[in-house]
């Protein structure tokens, strides 16, 4: 597809590198001459330097014959004109990402009357996988499929867990629970275990299964999972604005501390129920002050990555609280790997992951790509197909298909009915299948097969 980038900040640069890697042909226009040149070098695409906003730039760019335009600007309104422009210029689809709370009831309007195919909104989606994070303690990480009728929750085996050294082929067997473990990361290695895969100290294992189930699951394997009473946030930016209206709905004491005198009022006065504390989150006297030791859930969210880190090996060190770090930068995966803390949260990753979906589903012949979640440090994907028609995987049982290797079918929503499937289930028209793979760039239900 012809697709034009409007915007090459954090989320426009990764957009453009993760669109460039589907093959895809990118545009990308920037007002930045920095940001332009940089981009220029790592980008095997066609960089414009100047305004997204201007139609002369658009034609430029191929906006006639372009399929879909995304506007990632740090502009809200400069990313709505840029759509409403590209839909008037050309003929294709639009993206436009939207930050402000101001905007957050008005986004369905924006959508229809705009004709816009997405309103996206980094912090909102990040801010929402924290909340779900704290909802379930011991998560590393969770992916939501169906509606949240089934889950994918990644989880660290503990040295005192039950699965330390135990067989796969015995949790349905000997635990008798409906669960299945869709991967594994063992280091630098992803795993789609087999039967006969043992567990060891360290690994982070995915397990799909319906919430209830899960929470069983964890119970039997000797894995907490108890939602947090207390927060504390620092950092009192958007996502840390969104994370404590979330929580504090779900009835969480949550506390924010922020240095900046008029962003401590403003929080104030949107969030009455929370308590603001104006200060310097990194002092750790004042942190101490505040109750660290004795918070259940901690999140890291200012602006400066190293701040985060640094501030969530504290918040492991002095309490025993859940730890979520927010990283925008910093791409030292292998690094990050090594440093002990709970979940670290990438808002343009997810921003980048539901352009992606979109982008396949446009791009698929017939059976979309209704989720997509990278996982495991992008070095597989979790993804949820809806099949609209008969094909060369429907009606036929799973254990006579020839399925790629390192791919694994994990779960079927048939009107509604959840179940993981085994051997003798086959796909019908209607369903949602979820599959996990370390194959990447799957857009159709039939790339699951060989050949």
């Amino acid at each position: 597809m012809n697709i034009i980038i409007v915007g090459c900040g954090k989320v426009g640069s990764t957009l453009a590198q993760q669109l460039n890697r589907e093959n895809h042909n990118i545009v990308v226009i920037d007002s930045n001459p920095d940001r332009v040149a940089n981009m220029t070098d790592t980008l095997d695409a066609k960089v414009l330097l100047g305004n997204g906003v201007s139609f002369k730039m658009l034609q430029e760019a191929g906006i006639s014959h372009a399929d879909l335009l995304i506007a990632v600007t740090d502009s809200d309104e400069e990313n709505l004109l840029c759509c409403c422009i590209a839909k008037k210029a050309g003929h294709c689809k639009t993206i436009a990402r939207v930050r402000n709370p101001i905007y957050n009831d008005d986004v369905a309007f924006l959508r229809d009357e705009l004709g816009l195919a997405q309103v996206i909104n980094p912090e909102l989606t990040s801010a929402n996988e924290i909340a779900r994070i704290f909802q379930f303690s011991s998560a590393v990480k969770i992916e939501s499929f169906s509606k949240g009728l089934i889950e994918l929750i990644h989880f660290r085996v503990t040295g005192d867990c039950l699965l330390k050294d135990y067989s796969l082929m015995n949790i349905r067997s000997k635990l008798n629970m409906d669960v299945l473990i869709a991967c594994v990361k063992r280091g630098d290695e992803v795993i789609i275990p087999r039967g006969d895969f043992v567990f060891r100290e360290g690994d982070v294992a995915g397990v799909m299964a319906r919430p209830q189930i899960a929470t069983e699951f964890f119970s039997k394997i000797g894995i907490p999972t108890g939602r947090i009473r207390t927060a504390m946030i620092v950092g009192g930016g958007k996502i840390s604005y969104y994370l404590a209206q979330r929580l504090l709905l779900g009835g969480i004491d949550t506390k924010i501390i922020e240095q900046n005198v008029a962003r401590c009022h403003e929080l104030s006065e949107l969030l009455p129920k929370a308590t603001v504390i104006c200060g310097d989150g990194t002092d750790e006297k004042l942190l101490m002050q505040e109750g660290l030791e004795n918070v259940d859930g901690f999140a890291a969210l200012t602006g400066l990555d190293e701040e985060n880190i640094l501030l969530s090996l504290l918040a492991k060190r002095q309490s025993k609280a859940k730890v979520v770090t927010k990283i925008n930068r910093i791409n030292f995966n292998s690094v990050l790997g090594d440093i002990q803390i709970d979940t670290m949260t990438f808002p343009r990753l997810l921003t980048a992951d539901v352009i992606v979906r979109y982008a396949r589903s446009m791009d698929a012949a017939s059976d979309n790509v209704e989720n997509l979640y990278r996982i495991e440090d992008g070095k597989a994907e979790a993804l949820e197909f809806l099949i609209s028609e008969e094909n060369r995987v429907t009606n036929i049982p799973l254990a006579q298909l020839k399925l790629r290797k390192n791919l694994l079918i994990c779960s079927i929503n048939r009107k509604g009915r959840v179940f993981l499937p085994t051997g003798s289930d086959s796909l019908t028209v209607g369903d949602h299948c979820i599959v996990v793979t370390t194959n990447r760039g799957m857009k159709d239900i039939q790339d699951i097969l060989q050949g």
